[in-house]
């Protein structure tokens, strides 16, 4: 049992802790950004010339959504490890930036079991089952006809991740380039630019895609 007093003046001290519990994690934040950064080759630049020294300068103003966003964009540029990525990734969900944390752990995805782009159409509603537009943030996890065959001779189909480059959604019958992360990265290594593949999210087909790009997991490259 505690009396009004009390209780107006632990408000205070509670909420007190609160912050203090925030700030500590924010904290970090910029230990985060600046250990990636030193990851990025000096020579590296986004399309608009921006290096990691414009980063840094971002980083000791504290404009850390900023070096955030850059740092994503030199990765873009340019291949990076895969701690680069984690710690941009980290640094992204203490900020509560959820977009930007999926990007970066799909990107950590991408080198751990490799990529390929597409370009992804997508059948018309009035042609197949799926009526509603399809998430662009690696939520969709379609199955791919990628011509593998199953004992019996029938169609065997290898599962891979999806996220639209540019675009939020994909509408039924919509075109747009997509980035593949294959569940089973040993189920995709026929696979080569040019090649039309088929996307299912059951028996019938959802759409249609044309590899653009083919890269290897890191452990299979080599790197």
């Amino acid at each position: 049992m505690c009396t009004v007093v009390d209780a107006v003046t632990s408000v205070p001290r509670e909420s007190s802790a609160v912050l203090h519990v925030v700030d500590n994690e924010r904290m970090d934040v910029p230990g985060l950004l600046e250990s990636a950064s030193l990851l990025v080759p000096e020579e590296t630049a986004t399309e608009n010339d921006i290096t990691v020294r414009d980063i840094w300068d971002y980083l000791a103003h504290d404009e850390w959504e900023t070096a955030l966003g850059l740092l994503e964009e030199l990765g873009d540029a340019h291949p990076l490890p895969l701690a680069f990525w984690k710690k941009l990734a980290e640094a992204a969900e203490q900020l509560r930036f959820e977009r930007s944390a999926a990007w970066c752990h799909w990107r950590c995805s991408e080198i751990r079991n490799g990529v390929i782009r597409v370009d992804l159409t997508l059948r018309p509603a009035a042609e197949a089952r799926r009526t509603t537009p399809i998430s662009g943030a690696g939520v969709l996890r379609p199955m791919w006809d990628i011509g593998h065959l199953s004992p019996t001779g029938g169609r065997a189909v290898s599962i891979a991740g999806l996220w639209l480059e540019n675009a939020p959604v994909l509408e039924p019958g919509g075109q747009a380039t997509a980035r593949l992360v294959p569940l089973t990265p040993s189920h995709w290594t026929h696979v080569q630019p040019g090649q039309q593949i088929t996307m299912h999210e059951d028996r019938t087909v959802a759409g249609t895609a044309v590899i653009l790009e083919v890269h290897r997991p890191a452990t299979m490259s080599g790197g």
